[in-house]
C-alpha cells in the first residue's frame, strides 16, 4: 500500500502557476521561429550573393559568344590571350568555359563540363541561361548561350561558363552573420524585456493578494474593483458578491443566536425559578405539585422551542439538497389534518380537510415530502394556536388543496376564523421568533419562518390574506402555490 501511494503521487499534477504558462506561451513561438528566421535569412542571403556573381558570368559568357565565328562554312573560336588570362584571375574562385560547334565537337575550354538538360526547353538564340551543376566534385555556378551561326539551316554553337561557388558562401556567410548576430544580442534582450513586462502585468494580482491576506477575519467589506486591472475585474465582482452573501449570513446567524438565546432564556428562567420554589423548606405538598407542573410546562415550551431551531436550520441549511420525489399534495394534507385532530379537539376547534381527493390530476408536486409535511403541519399548528374556540363562536379551521392541472398550478390553502393578521403586520410574521401584539399565545414565534423557507425551497410563493373579508373576526388564510409541471410517477405520500 505504501508503494502504491508513494507511485500515485509521482503522478499527481503541480499546481500551475499563470506567471509560468504565460511565460511559456510567448517565449515558445519566439524560440521557435528563431531557428526558421535563420533557414529563411540563409536562403535570401544566398539569392543576394548570386546575383553580382551571376551578372558576372552572364557577361563572360556574351563575352566569349561574340568570340564565336564562321570560317570556311565551319565553326571557329579564336580566344586572345588577355581575355583567357582574365577568366582565371580568380584567387578565390575557378573559373571554367566550354564552347561547343554545330556538331557538339569542342572548339575550346573543358571537355568534361556537364551539358545543359536534355529535357530542357531550347532557349531562343543570344539568350543567357543560368544553371547550377557539379565538376570534378565541386558545385559550380554555370552561365550558357546558344549561338547562332551564319551557315544554312541556322546551326548553334554553345558556350558555357562555369565558376565555383566560394565567394557566394563567403558573402552569404557574411550577410548571415551581419543578420544574425545582433539577434543573439536582441534575443535574451527580448527574453528579458517579455520577464519584466509580465511581473509588472501580474503586479496588480500581487498587490491584491496583500491587500486580502492583510484583512483582518471579520473584516468582510467589498474589495475596490477600481484598482485592479480590467480583465481582472470580473473575478474581484464575484468575490464581493461571495462576501456580500457572506457578510448577510453571519449577520442572519449572529440574529438567530441573539433571538435563540432570548426566547430559551424565559423558559429556561422558569424552570430555575420552579425549582427554588419547590426546594424551599416548608413548601406544602400543594406547592410542590404546581411547581412541578410548572416546570413540566416550561421543559416542553423550551422542547418545542428547540425543535422549531432544529426545523428552521435544517430547512435552510439542507433544503435544496434533500432528494426531490413526486408528493401527491392531498394525501400529504389529509395526514396532517388527521395527526392535528387530537390537539383541534383539546381546544373545542373544528378542523377538516377540503378540496381535491388524493390520486387527482395535478395534485402532484415534485418535492421533499418531509420538508413539505413540515410545511403543512406549521400552517396547521399556528391556525389551531391562533383560533379561539368558545360555546358562543366554535373554531373552525379547513385546509385545502386545490389543482389546476392545464395551468400547472397546485394551491395549498389553511384558513381560520380566527382574529385575522393586520395588513401591516403580514410581512412581519414570516421573520424569525416575531408573534402578532395583543396575542396571549404560547408559541417560539418560528413556525411561519419555517413555511417560508420550505416554500421558498420548492420554488413556491407564500401569501396571507382575510379568509372573510368584511366579517369579524376576519380570519387567516394562508396561501401557498406550487408550479406542479410534469411530474413522473411513482408518487410519495
Amino acid at each position: 500500500m505504501k508503494r502504491s501511494g508513494w507511485s500515485l503521487k509521482l503522478f499527481q499534477r503541480e499546481q500551475r502557476s499563470l506567471f509560468g504558462e504565460i511565460l511559456d506561451w510567448m517565449l515558445t513561438p519566439l524560440l521557435l521561429l528563431w531557428p526558421v528566421s535563420l533557414a529563411l535569412t540563409w536562403l535570401v542571403a544566398q539569392g543576394i550573393a548570386d546575383k553580382p556573381f551571376d551578372r558576372a558570368l552572364v557577361y563572360n559568357a556574351q563575352a566569349l559568344a561574340e568570340l564565336v565565328t564562321v570560317s570556311h562554312r565551319k565553326a571557329q573560336f579564336n580566344l586572345p590571350q588577355p581575355a583567357s588570362e582574365i577568366l582565371r584571375a580568380d584567387d578565390s574562385d575557378l573559373v571554367y568555359y566550354q564552347v561547343l560547334g554545330v556538331k557538339g565537337e569542342l572548339l575550346s575550354g573543358e571537355r568534361d563540363l556537364p551539358l545543359p538538360p536534355d529535357d530542357e526547353k531550347p532557349a531562343p538564340p543570344g539568350e543567357v541561361r543560368m544553371r547550377d551543376a557539379e565538376l570534378r566534385g565541386l558545385d559550380v555556378r554555370v552561365a550558357y548561350v546558344w549561338v547562332p551561326l551564319k551557315l544554312p539551316g541556322d546551326p548553334l554553337a554553345l558556350v558555357q561558363v562555369a565558376e565555383t561557388r566560394e565567394k557566394r558562401k563567403v558573402l552569404a556567410t557574411e550577410i548571415i552573420k551581419g543578420v544574425m548576430l545582433p539577434q543573439f544580442v536582441t534575443l535574451p534582450l527580448a527574453v528579458l524585456l517579455v520577464w519584466l513586462a509580465l511581473v509588472r502585468g501580474i503586479k496588480p494580482l500581487s498587490q491584491l493578494e496583500e491587500r486580502i491576506r492583510a484583512r483582518k477575519s471579520d473584516d468582510l467589506s467589498p474589495l475596490d474593483e477600481k484598482t485592479v486591472p480590467l480583465e481582472v475585474a470580473p473575478l474581484v465582482s464575484s468575490v464581493n458578491g461571495l462576501l456580500t452573501r457572506l457578510k448577510d449570513s453571519i449577520a442572519t446567524q449572529k440574529r438567530f443566536l441573539a433571538d435563540a438565546a432570548h426566547q430559551l432564556k424565559t423558559p429556561l428562567a422558569g424552570l430555575r425559578m420552579q425549582a427554588d420554589l419547590a426546594l424551599r423548606q416548608g413548601s406544602s405538598e400543594e406547592e410542590l405539585k404546581q411547581s412541578l407542573q410548572q416546570i413540566g410546562l416550561s421543559s416542553v415550551r423550551a422542547t418545542h422551542t428547540v425543535n422549531q431551531l432544529l426545523s428552521l436550520a435544517g430547512a435552510e441549511a439542507g433544503g435544496a439538497s434533500r432528494s426531490r420525489v413526486p408528493c401527491d399534495m392531498a394525501r400529504l394534507t389529509m395526514d396532517v389534518v388527521q395527526d392535528s385532530v387530537p390537539r383541534a379537539l383539546e381546544k373545542r376547534i373544528d378542523l377538516g380537510y377540503d378540496g381535491a381527493a388524493p390520486g387527482s390530476p395535478g395534485v402532484v408536486v415534485h418535492g421533499n415530502p418531509t420538508l413539505i409535511k413540515e410545511l403543512v403541519r406549521n400552517l396547521v399548528d399556528n391556525a389551531i394556536n391562533y383560533t379561539p374556540s368558545t360555546r358562543e363562536r366554535e373554531g373552525v379551521i379547513t385546509a385545502r388543496v386545490l389543482a389546476d392541472p392545464f395551468g400547472h398550478v397546485l394551491l395549498l390553502q389553511v384558513e381560520d376564523n380566527g382574529p385575522g393578521i393586520p395588513e401591516d403586520e403580514r410581512e412581519r410574521v414570516f421573520q424569525p421568533f416575531y408573534r402578532v401584539l395583543g396575542t396571549n399565545v404560547d408559541g417560539s414565534g418560528l413556525g411561519l419562518p419555517i413555511v417560508r423557507e420550505i416554500a421558498h425551497q420548492h420554488g413556491a410563493t407564500l401569501t396571507v390574506e382575510d379568509a372573510h373579508a368584511g366579517q369579524t373576526p376576519p380570519g387567516a388564510r394562508f396561501n401557498v402555490r406550487f408550479m406542479t409541471g410534469d411530474t413522473p410517477q411513482p408518487v410519495a405520500s
